[in-house]
C-alpha cells in the first residue's frame, strides 16, 4: 500500500524537512485532518506509532480468519463516511435490520418493518411489547428519522434512560430491548450516555445500513490512508513529546513544523498536551470463536437480557470472508476487560442464547481495548474546541462524539480550525505590512 513506510532509527533527511503541519495519529480523525489540509494546499506528514492506520479500526489476519480488533460495525449514513468514503469500493455486507433478544425463557426478534415488510407480525402487540409501548416507539421513531438534525441538537440532554421513559417507553421494553442493544452501543448498561448522542445514533441506524466491508474494517482507514500522497504516513513512529519546533519522536528524530494536530487517543492526547481535559473512557471485551458450524444461519446480532455478554454475532455469516471453508467465526463482546475463566462462563453462556453446543468451539482470539469508547454522560457537548495553544490542536471522538461520523467531524474541524488561524495570521502580516 502506499500509506506506508517503515520506522526505523535514521531517517533520510529529505523525510524530515519542515512541513506545514505534522498529525500525530493515523486513526480517522488524523487521516480526515490530513486530508483537508493537503487538498487546502499544505504540506502535512502523519506520524503513526502502530504498524498499519487505522487507530481502533484495525483487521488482523489469524489462521485463514479475519479478526477486528474488537466487534465493529459500520455504518452508511453518517455525513462524513458519504463524504469521504468510496463504498462501492469496500464491497459491504449488511447485517440483518435489527436484532435478536434473548431472554430468560425464549429468543424474540425486534424488526425494522420498513426493511423487512415481511417479519411485520414479530410487532404485533404482545410478542415483542405491548401495543402502548409500540405506538410510543414509533413516534420517537418517526421523530428521529424525520425531523431536522438540527432539531435534535437542540433538544435538552438528559440519560438516555430518562429520554426513553419521556417518551413513552415503558421500563418493560427498556429492560426487553433498550437496555441489551442500547449497551452494546454505548459500551455501558446503565443507559446514562447522552440523550443527544442517543437520538442521533438512532437516527442514523433508521436511515442508514449497518454493514461490514468484506475485507475487514480495516479497508475503511486504509481507503481514506491510500487516497493521500505517496509517503504521507510514516508508520511505526511514534512521537514522545511536542517541542517548540514541531515533535520529537521517541527514538530522537526532529519532525520540524509550523503547527501540530494531536489526533491520537485520550490517553495519548493527554500525555503530549499536558491540562488537557479529556473524558473517561469505555473498555470491552471481544472474543473470538472458530465453530464448526453456524449456530446461527443469519447476519443477525443477538443481545441478551441478563447482561451476560454485549452482543454475539455470526460475523462469517455477514461476510462469509471473515472465516475459510468449512468454518464458522463467531464474535462476542463483553463490558470491560477481560478476566480468568471468563473465556469458560461466556462459552456456556453462549451455548444457552444460541441454544446449540459450544463444546467444539475453539478460542482463535481475545482483544481487550482500552478507550473503545469516550463516556458520555449529559451534558456532552457534540463538539469541542480543537485549539489548545498557538500552533497546537486536538481531534479524536473523545472531543465529538464516540463513533466514526464524531472521529472524522472532529478531524475536519480541526483543519478547518488549522486553515482559519493561517488565514488569520496571513492578514496580520498583511496589515503590518
Amino acid at each position: 500500500m502506499k500509506h506506508g513506510a517503515k520506522g526505523g532509527t535514521r531517517v533520510p533527511d529529505n523525510q524530515r524537512r519542515r512541513t506545514d503541519v505534522v498529525v500525530i495519529g493515523a486513526g480517522m480523525a488524523g487521516l480526515a485532518c490530513a486530508a483537508d489540509l493537503i487538498r487546502a494546499g499544505r504540506s502535512v506528514r502523519v506520524l503513526e506509532a502502530a504498524d498499519a492506520v487505522g487507530g481502533r479500526m484495525r483487521t488482523d489476519r489469524h489462521e485463514g480468519f479475519l479478526l477486528d480488533r474488537g466487534f465493529q460495525v459500520f455504518n452508511t449514513a453518517y455525513p462524513q463516511v458519504k463524504r469521504r468514503i468510496d463504498l462501492r469500493g469496500l464491497r459491504l455486507r449488511p447485517f440483518t435490520p435489527g436484532a435478536l433478544v434473548r431472554t430468560e425463557d425464549t429468543t424474540l426478534r425486534f424488526t425494522d418493518p420498513s426493511r423487512q415488510p415481511g417479519a411485520v407480525a414479530d410487532l404485533l402487540p404482545g410478542r415483542l411489547a405491548p401495543g402502548r409501548d409500540l405506538l410510543a416507539l414509533g413516534l420517537l421513531t418517526a421523530r428521529d428519522m424525520l425531523g431536522p438534525v438540527a432539531g435534535l441538537k437542540r433538544r435538552p440532554d438528559r440519560t438516555t434512560l430518562t429520554a426513553l421513559a419521556d417518551a413513552g417507553i415503558s421500563p418493560g421494553l427498556v429492560e426487553r430491548f433498550f437496555r441489551p442493544f442500547l449497551s452494546g452501543v454505548f459500551l455501558e448498561d446503565e443507559l446514562e450516555t447522552s440523550s443527544r448522542f442517543f437520538h442521533l445514533v438512532w437516527r442514523s441506524m433508521l436511515r442508514g445500513t449497518l454493514c461490514l466491508p468484506s475485507a475487514g474494517i480495516g479497508a475503511v482507514p486504509a481507503q481514506l490512508a491510500d487516497g493521500l500522497p505517496p509517503d504521507t504516513v510514516r508508520l511505526e513512529t511514534p512521537v514522545a513529546e511536542l517541542t517548540d519546533d514541531g515533535v520529537r519522536g521517541e527514538e530522537g528524530t526532529e519532525w520540524p513544523a509550523d503547527t501540530v494536530v494531536v489526533a491520537t487517543g485520550p490517553r495519548a492526547a493527554a500525555r503530549l498536551l499536558p491540562g488537557l481535559d479529556v473524558p473517561a473512557t469505555r473498555t470491552v471485551t471481544t472474543y473470538y470463536h472458530a465453530a464448526p458450524a453456524p449456530p446461527l444461519r443469519e447476519p443477525t446480532l443477538l443481545v441478551d437480557t441478563r447482561r451476560r455478554f454485549l452482543n454475539t454475532c455470526v460475523i462469517s455469516e455477514v461476510v462469509p470472508g471473515y472465516a475459510p471453508a468449512g468454518r464458522s467465526l463467531v464474535s462476542t463482546s463483553v463490558l470491560g476487560p477481560e478476566l480468568p475463566g471468563r473465556e469458560a462462563t461466556l462459552r456456556a453462556d453462549l451455548a444457552d442464547a444460541y441454544g446449540e453446543s459450544t463444546g467444539a468451539w475453539e478460542p482463535l482470539a481475545t482483544y481487550t481495548i482500552e478507550d473503545a469508547l469516550p463516556a458520555m454522560p449529559p451534558p456532552w457537548p457534540l463538539s469541542r474546541p480543537t485549539r489548545t495553544g498557538p500552533g497546537r490542536y486536538v481531534c479524536g471522538d473523545h472531543r465529538a462524539t464516540g463513533s466514526v461520523q464524531g472521529a472524522l467531524a472532529s478531524g475536519t474541524r480541526a483543519a478547518r480550525d488549522v486553515l482559519a488561524a493561517d488565514r488569520a495570521r496571513d492578514a496580520a502580516e498583511a496589515r503590518h505590512d
